[in-house]
């Protein structure tokens, strides 16, 4: 089997960026599109516009207006669940295999809010609960170092020193508090996963994937954050052979804050 080119974008919006879309797919080739931040309910969902770029097989999971994913893929996948965390209703996951009983699980975690205490703000005890729900969920998971899944999505944690334009003065700024941080090193310990990005680029060095829309020029000022990820399982270990953030991608027309993350990965 071919390598798979993957990637995962939050994209703020499938149907206002569709055009987007069409051109990472088209410029990356991408065979499997796993987006993030969709805010579009299942009817309404461009669907002909996503067959038009050659992704026949399309997992939704959305919701007017907030939330919602979505996987593309031009390879058949089976197995497609969308677990509910929090007990909110939330549109934020789903999970399809693969050819290969490649196993991927697209995440779209909450931001949390702009106050970084869960007892003055409901939205950052939500995204706390969140975190502690995905550790509980990839615990209970079998055969842990035996299966093939991958992970993707905007996870909005920075978990690292070099994953933020500065540590020092967003320690105690929503996406790199201790207390988020944490829980994202007891989420990758809970089914022992691979941060790809950083097993490519070195901890020691800045790399960022969202750069925010309240920064006018935000090529030279560079405070971005790494809050999109992949990881990737203990089998799956060296099956990823290529790495690359679309840094570009922010200075396309009209676009997301975010920019994707594509992978290949051995079939």
């Amino acid at each position: 089997m071919p390598p798979i080119r993957l990637a995962t974008w939050n994209i703020n919006s499938v149907r206002l960026r569709i055009g987007l879309v069409a051109k990472l797919a088209r410029e990356q080739k991408i065979d499997v599109l796993c987006l993030q931040e969709t805010k579009v309910a299942d009817p309404q969902f461009p669907h002909s516009d996503i067959k038009k770029m050659g992704f026949e097989h399309v997992a939704i999971n959305g919701q007017k207006g907030y939330h919602g994913v979505a996987i593309l893929s031009r390879l058949p996948f089976s197995k497609v669940e969308a677990k509910e965390f929090c007990a909110k209703g939330d549109a934020r996951h789903l999970r399809v295999t693969l050819p290969g009983e490649i196993e991927v699980h697209n995440f779209y975690v909450p931001a949390g809010g702009d106050i970084p205490d869960p007892e003055a703000n409901d939205k950052f005890a939500h995204k706390l609960q969140f975190l502690d729900e995905m550790e509980m969920y990839f615990s209970k998971m079998k055969s842990k170092r035996a299966a093939r899944r991958v992970v993707v999505g905007d996870l909005n944690v920075a978990p690292f020193e070099h994953d933020v334009w500065s540590h020092k003065q967003l320690l105690n700024i929503v996406s790199h508090t201790p207390l988020e941080t944490e829980r994202m090193g007891a989420i990758t310990a809970a089914h022992d996963w691979i941060d790809v990005t950083r097993s490519f680029v070195p901890k020691d060095k800045k790399i960022f994937s969202w750069w925010s829309y309240r920064n006018q020029d935000w090529k030279t000022s560079d405070r971005g954050r790494r809050l999109d990820h992949v990881w990737v399982s203990p089998a799956m270990n060296g099956a990823v052979k290529k790495h690359a953030i679309l840094k570009a991608a922010r200075d396309w027309e009209r676009p997301s804050d975010h920019v994707p993350i594509v992978v290949e990965i051995d079939g």
